[in-house]
């Protein structure tokens, strides 16, 4: 695997942002959503296939030039190619809940813009502010806005245009928007937040695996929103983070490279090490998210002549080896990003893998 490494500094960092600004501000809204919008399909077509679904067949069926798209050369994609995407997005992966996995996987580091404009906020209510001001820089079928109460506060999604309210295509986009504001807050403040209250219509059926991906028990309603305890508004945005999440992304491939084909055991490794900012995700949470059950995952990886947690040791153990090789980090650190309880237990299970103590290594 390609191993490609970024380090920034929190000077430079603050230049690409103001860049970043103020291009915005300087270029027509449609080119930036035009492009922002090609961004956004790019690292869809990069999770399809880490769910095992061809990227060229994906296209093809959408009417996409994929290597045209790949180049930047590909013209503005139409309302009706984006439709296309999600629902055959859905189909060909046999999965009714495909926009509520992919925004459970996605990462502001891989939003181009949008995601710096968000991370350049000071504290995770001004990030909320941004994002509610530039969602129509990803989809122009939602407005987004935020409400702060005393205990907490509220954000809302709310339909833009005429079209039908039960949609697919709404209901896709809809489940990305709210499960991405839950877990856009995880990387703003490397830990799992957990909502107050989920507003959404959604069939029964699916009832359990919403309350998993959105952290907390759905309330059936017309009304479509994710309420926040209020302590979580002030906290501060640390630029560190967005250098871990980029330094993880930059590990894997490039999105070029995501493109091909490869077994089941790489598409897990990928999303196990993009994922990785909030600790190694378990055998339960993985399968969900490739809409499996444990017990077909560990077999069809067990077809392949490995397990589950063979995959996650070796995640863990690259990581553990770039995270002390940087110096940036220290043991408790980097116990704490990858999930163990204490030091020692990292300790251990480090020397396990390389024959050597993290601070011999």
């Amino acid at each position: 695997m390609a191993v490609f490494i970024l380090v920034i500094g929190t000077r430079q960092l603050n230049v690409i942002l103001r860049q970043a600004d103020f291009a915005i501000q300087n270029t027509p809204t449609f080119v930036i959503m035009n492009e922002n919008t090609k961004q956004f399909v790019l690292s869809m077509l990069a999770y399809a296939v880490q769910r095992n679904l061809s990227a060229e067949r994906l296209c093809s069926a959408c009417g996409i030039d994929l290597k045209k798209l790949q180049r930047g050369t590909h013209p503005d994609l139409t309302e009706k190619q984006l439709d296309d995407l999600w629902i055959n997005a859905s189909y060909l992966t046999k999965d009714p809940l495909f926009s509520l996995h992919f925004g459970e996987s996605l990462q502001l580091s891989a939003l181009g813009i949008v995601g710096e404009l968000i991370k350049s906020s000071l504290t995770v209510g001004a990030a909320i502010t941004q994002a509610c001001t530039i969602v129509n820089l990803i989809t122009g079928r939602f407005n987004m806005n935020t409400t702060v109460k005393r205990k907490t506060f509220l954000t809302q999604f709310q339909l833009s245009n005429d079209k039908p309210e039960q949609s697919f295509v709404n209901m896709q986009i809809r489940d990305f928007l709210m499960v991405f504001t839950i877990h856009e807050l995880d990387g703003l403040m490397l830990k799992k937040i957990e909502p107050v209250s989920v507003k959404l219509s959604f069939q029964k059926e699916y009832a359990d695996e919403y309350e998993r991906v959105l952290r907390c028990k759905p309330l059936k309603s017309k009304e479509c929103s994710v309420e926040f305890p209020i302590a979580y508004w002030n906290e501060p945005i640390i630029t560190a983070n967005y250098e871990l999440q980029i330094l993880l992304l930059q590990k894997i491939n490039s999105v070029a490279t995501k493109m091909k084909r490869t077994n089941l055991m790489d598409h897990i490794q990928s999303y196990l090490l993009s994922n990785a900012y909030l600790g190694i995700l378990s055998l339960e949470e993985v399968a969900s998210n490739f809409n499996m059950s444990p017990r077909s995952l560990q077999r069809k990886l067990q077809e392949e002549g490995t397990a589950f947690q063979e995959i996650s040791n070796t995640v863990k153990k690259s990581l553990a080896e770039h995270y002390l090789t940087t110096g940036n980090y220290q043991l408790k650190e980097i116990s704490d990003i990858l999930g163990y309880n204490e030091p020692s237990a990292f300790s251990r299970a480090f020397k396990r893998w390389t024959g050597k103590s993290p601070g011999a290594f």
